[in-house]
């Protein structure tokens, strides 16, 4: 007998259960391990993904915070300045007027000196000017003036003559 190619034969049938118990075995033992696999591994890369976008806006917030804290801080030393600024000119006005004060005590020390100075060299004056004036004017006179009251009221009418003059 011809064997017909269209007639399904024995190995055709045996062919075919091996082939569908395999697709069996893949089906039951083999894909759904892989699937479950898959599915993991999409979950961590949603996972992944995610992590990122909150590590995107987490980097982000952290970059508008140190923007605002480097405002804060060119804000801060530029006070900072400005106080050491109005600092400095308060410290140069006190030294000035500390300054101003001293120079004033100097000058009022200095005029209470010259003041002492002339007082001490009126009174040396007028014990020099009485000696010899009294001694002059009794060799001109030709009578001795060593009376004390007298020699003082000489003296002194000298000396009122002499400062009425300058």
């Amino acid at each position: 007998m011809e064997s017909n190619f269209l007639v399904p034969n024995a190995t055709y049938f045996v062919e075919l259960a091996a082939f569908l118990l395999l697709l069996f075995l893949l089906g039951k033992y083999v894909i759904p391990p892989i699937n479950r696999a898959m599915t993991a591994r999409q979950d961590a890369i949603r996972a992944e993904f995610a992590e990122l976008d909150e590590a995107k806006s987490g980097a982000q917030a952290a970059e508008e915070e140190f923007k605002s804290q480097i405002a804060d801080a060119r804000h801060e030393a530029a006070r900072i300045r400005e106080e050491a600024r109005e600092q400095g000119a308060q410290i140069i006005a006190e030294m000035r007027e500390q300054a101003n004060v001293e120079a004033a005590r100097i000058v009022e020390h200095a005029h209470a000196q010259i003041e002492a100075d002339r007082k001490a060299a009126m009174a040396q004056l007028r014990g020099e000017v009485g000696t010899l004036a009294t001694t002059l004017a009794g060799r001109i006179v030709g009578e001795s003036l060593d009376d004390d009251a007298r020699q003082s009221r000489v003296v002194d009418r000298f000396l009122a003559d002499l400062e009425s003059a300058s």
